[in-house]
């Protein structure tokens, strides 16, 4: 794929809330630093918090607002405000918001809140009305926003009445050089040193917000159902002991993990993208996955088991089969690229938005 090259004058700015070792956003925000530098470019990179250590905080232009003290409520607000001033003094002219930001020129949308109440079942109280007038006020502004989904798009459609040509989607990249299949022998030897039993399925949930991840429902099955074999969780403990459930916690080697599982699920009430789906794939290792989540849209029909969420018996019966298929030979996923219908590594991904920064800074 061809790399767009950015004009000398485009000066790009980076919003976000952190530039850390965390998921989710702090990992896009990793993955998108890291790509620009790679093309030789030194973004600048404005954030609550900066994480010096990172080789991507060590190489772009960072600065870090120290906002302490400042209510909860007003934070984005006296974000923008001291971001303003950072803006004028570099003299960025091409803003890219991770993060909710009036400055934005292109702007992420990676959820919505209106969609998250929704699948939630929540009605709007006062700091969700807050939280929907900041997108609707960043997304108002940009020039251009980048859907993680197809279903990202219809949200804003639907929620936000945006003009449909403003609207991008663009998945999110995975470092496909962390994520790949072990051999046969090394994987046997991850699963001893998890834990998991050499006769049983053993299905990973990664999360780190049980409830809208799902776990309630997943315990409930699991605990009800010997057959099913082994829940491995990592991320956020367990909040008391489940049966058939094993608490792994943080865990930095989260590629390991994917790899030795026979099936990861992704069994959210509200998931824009799933991230841990493609990474999971990416490991060999297919997925029982709701079609609510944005990322069943690129994953091929051989490397998932989906179910409608809206199906109360949906959940239960992709378990049931995936457990019947896990051992069985050509359960393990051999040419994962060839199962994603998107290119993921983060070259590809940069390179798209290059091009949408560029589109922005020659009509400016």
């Amino acid at each position: 794929m061809s790399v767009p090259l950015a004009t000398p004058a485009l000066r790009l700015a980076i919003t976000a809330q952190a530039l850390t070792h965390g998921g989710g956003a702090e990992r896009y925000a990793r993955d998108v630093v890291a790509g620009l530098l790679a093309l030789g470019l030194r973004p600048l990179v404005i954030a609550r918090k900066i994480d010096t250590e990172l080789p991507q905080a060590q190489t772009a232009q960072c600065v870090a607002l120290r906002l302490r003290g400042v209510p909860r409520l007003l934070r984005s607000a006296a974000f923008d405000w001291a971001a303003a001033r950072v803006l004028r003094r570099e003299g960025a002219n091409c803003v890219f918001a991770i993060n909710h930001s009036r400055h934005a020129l292109v702007a992420i949308c990676g959820g919505t809140h209106p969609g998250f109440l929704q699948a939630m079942g929540r009605r709007a109280g006062w700091a969700d009305r807050s939280q929907i007038a900041l997108e609707l006020r960043t997304y108002a502004h940009a020039r251009y926003i980048v859907a993680h989904s197809q279903r990202m798009r219809d949200e804003l459609l639907q929620f936000y009445d945006l003009p449909r040509e403003k609207i991008h989607v663009l998945y999110p990249p995975v470092d496909t050089s962390r994520f790949h299949p072990l051999p046969a022998q090394e994987r046997l030897q991850a699963r001893q040193r998890l834990g998991f039993p050499p006769d049983r399925p053993v299905f990973l949930l990664a999360s780190t917000g049980h409830l809208r991840k799902g776990l309630p429902e997943l315990a409930a099955l699991f605990a009800q159902n010997d057959r099913l074999g082994l829940l491995a969780v990592a991320g956020r403990p367990l909040p008391y002991p489940m049966r058939n459930v094993l608490q792994l916690g943080y865990r930095a080697d989260i590629e390991t993990v994917y790899a030795a599982a026979d099936f990861t699920v992704v069994a959210s009430r509200y998931e824009p993208f799933g991230l841990v789906a493609v990474e999971s794939v990416l490991c060999g290792t297919p997925v029982v996955i709701a079609d609510v989540v944005g990322s069943g849209e690129v994953i091929a029909q051989d490397a998932k088991i989906a179910y409608a969420a809206s199906d109360p018996q949906g959940l239960a019966m992709a378990l049931q089969s995936a457990a019947q298929r896990a051992g069985q030979p050509g359960a393990r996923l051999d040419c994962p690229m060839a199962l994603l219908h998107y290119q993921p590594d983060i070259a590809a991904h940069v390179s798209a938005l290059m091009a949408l920064f560029q589109t922005v800074f020659d009509g400016a």
